[in-house]
């Protein structure tokens, strides 16, 4: 035992899970009281008390009840209830209970068998307190009359040893003959013949002494009648009778038949059955023998059934014979799970392998119908793995996920290999608690929310929504700003976000016309250790207000000085254009879109505005009774709700005559600086008039010269491809002056030809006409320059031509 030891404690040292080859094995006499020390089970397993408590060592019996304990403070294993050798193991002549000591993290068995030591605690007891035999009278010495064997429930010398009878006579003597424990004949044996008519009937008692210390004995009474002769004894076919019977026959079922015969006649001959004993499973017809189930039975009660069946004769002579009747198993119990140990609670970050239960099986059926097989139903995140003998682990085989399963149900089945097939199904319900392992999700991507410009402070203007799949803390969100990045950039003061809701407040007023949009990031975090987050972007859309009335850029009036002047000759036609009123609006869209209107003139129906562009143009041709000043309102409205409006007051001069009689009155400094800067125009314009007639002549007569068979008449000084190559040069270049109108006409034969100044510039140019359209926008050139006017006389024989030229 010694060395044993050692092995174990070296194997402790080392860690090595296993389980024992050999059983430890201890022996304890019955009756012992509870609590009774039988030996020091920590040291013989190599452990000490410390690692008992630690790895929560106790006791696992298969058969369910514990009729040990073990102490864990000081390693002894102790009696747990009193112990009954002749309860648990009948007349067997070893009495083993075998049971694990049962260690975790690591799992871990140590096989050990208890032997139960018989002690002296029993008498023996004859089945019936009175036994009568009829003996006729002149029988023979050496006759032998059966008499039923007391029963000792103590085993070896604490059974019966002898018996005797008392008072000692003459005519009697007891003999026993034993072929087992459990097979015991005893006899009365006739030594002196009888004689009635001396004594008629005889009384004495039989003892039965065990061998134990001290002995024990049991007693009944012999009663002896003596009769006439009948001198012959029942005889039964067979000293035994053994039959089967399956464990599930009915009620009625008969067994098997003893038979026994006496070669006497009359009454002698006559014989009747009966059990020595009271049974109570079974019954005996007193005339044929027949023994039949009275009483349901059970295999797993008892497995076999010993009993004694006396014949008598009607003399009164009779013989005893054995009847065993053996079970036949059949399979009428479904196995058993037991759960030694379950956790009902794994989190769902728990590694797979790990050990969530540990049961073990069992069968009260024998053979076949015993052999169990444990299985698990369809479940992948759950296995069962066999451990040792019947025991069997439940354990995690991939990683659990309390958002898509917070808790499994897992079935284990439990089926015998009898025919038919007997199940039994336990259900282990694993709840997974929650771990932080799932970052709030916003609904949506990205969010974009409006606010009108002037808002109120602290404006609710939205909210964002994040979910967290998780639960208790660590599903719940809190909302905040993220930090400017990078961390130099100013932050966003003027939007807040609720930390509990969501909500989007908007702190201060927006101007539309300052800040149009802004982007924040709003990150959702979670209260969980260590907490998760996620950010999602924010665009706030700032939407227009009509809150910006137009401002008019031309004419530009508005530092107080007194508007400037427009300059009309008094042969201008309708739809010539005067002016334009330019005006714009900070606002956007709609809130932009202008319209003019002419809000007063000195003559109303001579002047009319665009409603789009704001042009002034005359509605009719300028007359002598029109006033030479005239004075113009022009109101820009925009399309707002409700619309803004500006004013734009024009000053329109209506020349008749000389230019210098229709000019107003000015100081003679101004009047030089006007005059000054007309020549300079008009010098300008005559210039550039020259230079372009002279162009146009040297290539009207570069194509004649080349193209001498074509005809001489209607020729075209520019062609629609010259012209706009002409056109794209110049607004490429950027350069072209203000807008201008020129028409020369150029006849054969005539030495006057005209050249005048404010013809309406055409949208388009028909491609029928021998004619070119000059254009160059340049959008910055405000105000338009005034009109000008004059005749210039040219001389060109034999050239007829038109063209316009137009030049912004």
């Amino acid at each position: 035992m010694a060395a044993a030891r050692q092995v174990l404690w070296l194997w402790a040292l080392l860690g090595v899970p296993r389980v024992l080859g050999e059983p430890i094995r201890y022996s304890v006499a019955e009756e012992s009281e509870s609590g009774s020390v039988v030996a020091d089970v920590a040291a013989d397993a190599g452990l000490t008390p410390a690692q008992l408590s630690a790895r929560r060592a106790r006791i696992a019996s298969p058969a369910g009840r514990q009729h040990f304990g073990l102490e864990r403070g000081s390693g002894r294993l102790v009696v747990a209830e009193r112990l009954d050798r002749e309860e648990m193991c009948g007349r067997s002549r070893t009495c083993t209970l075998a049971f694990e000591l049962l260690l975790s993290d690591p799992l871990q068995f140590f096989p050990i068998e208890v032997s139960v030591e018989d002690i002296n605690d029993h008498s023996p007891v004859f089945p019936e307190e009175r036994v009568t035999f009829k003996i006729p009278e002149r029988g023979d010495p050496g006759s032998r009359f059966s008499v039923e064997a007391a029963q000792d429930l103590d085993i070896g010398s604490n059974g019966i040893q002898v018996y005797s009878i008392s008072p000692e006579n003459e005519h009697f003597s007891v003999s026993f003959q034993t072929h087992s424990e459990s097979d015991m004949y005893v006899h009365l044996v006739l030594e002196k013949p009888l004689d009635r008519e001396e004594q008629s009937e005889m009384d004495f008692t039989l003892i039965a002494t065990d061998g134990g210390s001290p002995a024990r004995s049991g007693t009944t009474q012999i009663h002896i009648i003596v009769l006439d002769v009948n001198d012959n004894v029942p005889v039964f076919t067979q000293k035994l009778y053994v039959g089967q019977i399956l464990e599930t026959a009915p009620v009625g079922t008969v067994v098997l038949r003893v038979v026994a015969t006496d070669v006497d006649e009359g009454v002698n001959g006559v014989i009747s059955y009966q059990f020595s004993q009271i049974q109570l499973l079974f019954a005996i017809n007193p005339s044929s023998g027949e023994i039949q189930i009275v009483k349901p039975l059970d295999f797993e009660a008892a497995q076999k059934h010993e009993m004694s069946v006396r014949a008598t004769d009607g003399g009164g002579l009779s013989e005893l014979c054995k009847v065993l009747i053996e079970m036949v198993d059949v399979n009428d119990n479904a196995p058993e799970i037991v759960v030694s140990s379950f956790s009902s609670s794994l989190p769902e970050d728990t590694v797979p392998e790990t050990v969530v239960a540990l049961l073990t099986v069992r069968d009260r059926d024998t053979g076949v119908n015993g052999e169990v097989s444990c299985a698990l139903e369809e479940e992948p995140s759950f296995s069962l793995r066999p451990a040792f003998k019947n025991y069997y682990e439940l354990v995690t085989v991939s990683t659990l996920d309390r958002e898509e399963a917070a808790q499994h149900i897992v079935v284990v089945t439990a089926a015998d290999a009898g025919s038919p097939s007997l199940t039994t199904t336990h259900t282990f319900t694993v709840d997974v608690s929650d771990v932080n392992d799932n970052a709030p999700v916003f609904n949506q991507t990205s969010y974009t929310m409006y606010v009108h410009e002037n808002n109120v402070p602290a404006l609710l203007v939205g909210a964002v929504k994040a979910t967290d799949a998780d639960a208790g803390a660590n599903a719940k969100v809190s909302y905040s700003l993220v930090p400017a990045r990078p961390p130099e950039r100013e932050p966003c003061s003027c939007v807040s976000v609720n930390s509990e809701n969501g909500d989007v407040f908007v702190l201060r007023p927006l101007d539309y016309e300052q800040l149009r949009q802004l982007e924040v990031v709003v990150s959702a975090a979670d209260a969980g250790s260590p907490p998760l987050s996620s950010t999602v972007s924010v665009r706030l859309l700032v939407v227009d207000e009509n809150d910006n009335a137009p401002l008019v850029l031309h004419p530009g009036a508005q530092d107080g000085s007194p508007p400037s002047s427009e300059l009309v000759p008094a042969w201008a036609e309708a739809g010539d254009l005067v002016t334009k009123v330019v005006a714009v609006d900070a606002d956007s869209g709609q809130n932009s879109w202008l319209s003019y209107q002419l809000l007063r003139a000195t003559e109303p129906g001579l002047f009319a505005v665009g409603a789009q562009s704001g042009e002034v143009r005359l509605r009719r041709p300028p007359t002598d009774r029109d006033a030479v000043k005239q004075k113009l309102v022009v109101l820009v409205r925009d399309n707002g709700r409700p619309p803004l409006s500006a004013t734009a007051a024009l000053s329109v001069l209506l020349v008749h005559g000389s230019w210098d009689a229709q000019l107003p009155q000015q100081s003679p400094a101004a009047a030089d600086d006007e005059d000054g800067a007309l020549t300079t125009s008009l010098i300008i314009a005559l210039v550039f008039v020259s230079l372009l007639f002279l162009v146009s002549a040297a290539a009207f007569v570069a194509c004649k010269a080349c193209k001498r068979k074509e005809p001489s008449s209607g020729p075209v000084l520019y062609g629609p491809s010259s012209v706009q190559s002409y056109l794209a040069d110049g607004a490429a270049a950027g350069t072209l002056p203000h807008a201008y109108c020129y028409e020369v006409s150029l006849t054969t034969g005539s030495g006057n030809s005209e050249f005048k100044f404010l013809k309406p510039v055409l949208p388009s140019l028909p491609a029928q006409h021998s004619s070119a359209e000059f254009t160059g926008n340049h959008a910055d050139d405000f105000p338009p320059a005034p009109m000008i006017m004059g005749d210039a006389d040219f001389e060109s024989p034999g050239i007829q031509s038109v063209g316009q030229f137009n030049g912004l």
